[in-house]
């Protein structure tokens, strides 16, 4: 059956997730320096018969790893300790354990993949005005404070926990390196309102740089000649840098 645009077939399901593990492990063992990934359309995948929740969790569980999604533009990059959860679930999954890993993980990528010295990472709080003294909610006094106290202990620059609401100003970004959201429509917004065709979603923890464009598969404009390429650009420039860096350490 040939191919037409702007439909997606499950029969193309299981290819489409094997090219991405050789890929991968061609990372893994060397083979190349990096990954940059397309969209994938995940409703095909899984109507092919492949249980699929996203290329981030398949390139994470075949690499045994924890990982971060960091979305980034020309001014702003932002990661997140919660990704695709409805909203009633993010307070649960916000825990110590859970901020302290994806800040280090976070801080580490920053110095290794991006070659910044010293990170300079701004925390959101999770509630209104980062809870108002605990008026608001108590998430940022019993979980996010006591980790970025420790941390800060051992040497990390963190600024926080911050209300979302102004974090995001120009003189504040000045003085941070990335901004850790606590949920996805905390932070994305801003940064696909400040730059969307420019922005790009890096995979953070991984053994080698992995980034993917920051858009879906657009089937509706397939074959009309009207894609605008400029995050495939910005996702190949930002993967041979962050490669370079890694190199470099």
């Amino acid at each position: 059956m040939p191919a037409v645009f702007g439909q997606a077939d499950p029969r193309n399901a299981r290819a489409v997730v094997e090219a991405l593990h050789v890929a991968a492990q061609h990372c893994l063992d060397g083979t190349f320096d990096g990954l940059v990934t397309g969209p994938v359309h995940k409703a095909t995948i899984n109507e092919g018969g492949i249980p699929y929740t996203g290329t981030t969790e398949l390139l994470a569980q075949q690499a045994g790893c924890d990982v971060v999604m960091m979305l980034a533009n020309p001014t702003v990059r932002v990661a997140l300790a919660t990704t695709h959860l409805p909203l009633r679930a993010v307070p649960a999954a916000i825990t110590r354990d859970g901020i302290e890993r994806t800040l280090r993980i976070l801080h580490r990528a920053l110095h290794r993949d991006l070659g910044i010295a010293h990170p300079r990472i701004s925390v959101l709080g999770l509630n209104p005005h980062a809870g108002e003294d605990g008026h608001l909610g108590r998430e940022e006094i019993d979980t996010i404070t006591p980790v970025l106290d420790q941390l800060r202990a051992q040497g990390m620059s963190l600024d926080g926990p911050l209300p979302a609401d102004t974090a995001f100003l120009p003189a504040k970004l000045q003085d941070t390196d990335a901004v850790l959201a606590m949920y996805h429509d905390q932070g994305l917004p801003v940064l696909k309102f400040s730059g969307f065709e420019q922005a790009v979603n890096l995979t953070l923890g991984l053994p080698y740089p992995r980034v993917a464009v920051d858009h879906g598969t657009a089937l509706s404009i397939a074959g009309r000649g009207i894609a605008d390429p400029s995050s495939l650009f910005a996702a190949v420039d930002t993967c041979a840098r962050m490669a370079l860096a890694k190199a470099a350490a």
